[in-house]
């Protein structure tokens, strides 16, 4: 293992390039399952280092071989504690016209949003008539809370009362920070924090109903959306590179530290442990930060259920080109 730490603006940004005998449980993984995911996004990555390891990708018959012969695993840390938590492909009732069921837009984005930053809070929008009469309806949906947390998922099924299928796909947001309803409801004492997860935190929005509202304002970040039908039913949706990603492969990061499209090995510790190659293929607005990762679950209520429930400790490291792991080292360290 060779560490080189750096400081930067925010916190001390410290990088170890580890070996792979250095991985807990590395030699027991599916490599070929994780090569398929790499192999789907890995031509999207620019730089040319990464252009000539995606095209050799698939010349290599042994998966684990080809990892292990053109990356190295660099383990980084900014100060702050390892967490990571799930994500899924929520499914919701919905229509294309509004009606006394469905009377809850899921806008598409407004072209000042992207212009205006920040733009209108969540209240303002919800409450404010910015949106009202401008045809930026993709539909309507039956459940506040369940659209309050496609919004957090990022995309989402909406099943139409015609039997139809609308999927959607994240657009963009008005440019707030994230603030999370569940660490509000600890803070105010109604749980503790082990309790709280997103049923947890929809059953009580539903209990009530005026004080649920005004929790769901406490985070005054907005999600936008927009239609991606066009990706089959048998695929993931779309994530932050704009193709499918994969249950359990792929994993949302803080671009400003991975990578997208690159590689990434997970050592998630608590009630399960977790030890697995995956693929940096998302993002998200409260991924924040070297050591934070969002594990995808997959489409439907059991996915959603599964990744409620994690908020795990545990480490991560990228796999990085090996030119690139060891040019983050000064050269007394190599």
């Amino acid at each position: 293992m060779v560490a080189f730490a750096m400081s930067g603006a925010a916190a001390d940004v410290q990088y170890k390039v580890l070996n792979y005998s250095d991985l807990d449980g590395w030699a027991n993984d599916d490599h070929a399952a994780a090569l398929d995911v790499f192999r789907s996004t890995c031509q999207d990555i620019k730089a040319s280092d990464w252009q000539s390891l995606c095209a050799v990708a698939g010349q290599i018959p042994d998966a684990k071989a080809f990892f292990e012969l053109f990356f190295r695993p660099v383990l980084i840390e900014d100060g702050q504690p390892a967490l990571f938590t799930g994500y899924f492909e929520p499914e919701l009732d919905g229509s294309t016209r509004r009606s006394s069921r469905y009377r809850y837009p899921v806008y598409a984005m407004p072209p000042e949003a992207r212009v205006s930053r920040p733009w209108h809070t969540r209240r303002e929008i919800l409450q404010g008539g910015v949106m009202n009469d401008r045809g930026l309806e993709i539909a309507w949906v039956d459940d506040p809370v369940e659209l309050f947390f496609l919004q957090i998922q990022g995309s989402g099924r909406i099943n139409l009362s015609n039997g139809g299928t609308i999927r959607v796909g994240y657009s963009g947001s008005n440019g707030h920070n994230y603030r999370s309803v569940g660490a509000e409801l600890v803070r105010r004492g109604t749980y503790s924090a082990h309790q709280v997860s997103a049923d947890v935190i929809k059953n009580w929005v539903r209990r009530n109903p005026l004080d649920g509202q005004e929790l769901l304002y406490h985070n005054p970040s907005y999600v936008f959306f927009r239609e991606v039908s066009e990706v089959p039913a048998d695929r993931g949706p779309l994530g932050a590179m704009n193709r499918s990603i994969t249950t359990m492969r792929t994993v949302a990061v803080d671009p400003s530290f991975v990578t997208l499209g690159a590689p990434v090995w997970i050592e998630k510790d608590g009630k399960e442990p977790l030890r697995r190659l995956m693929v940096a293929q998302d993002t998200g607005s409260a991924i924040k930060g070297a050591q934070r990762a969002d594990v995808f679950f997959g489409t439907g209520d059991r996915a959603g259920r599964e990744a409620g429930r994690l908020r795990d400790p545990g480490r991560l490291m990228v796999l990085m080109p090996i030119q690139r792991a060891y040019a983050l080292l000064p050269e007394s360290a190599i």
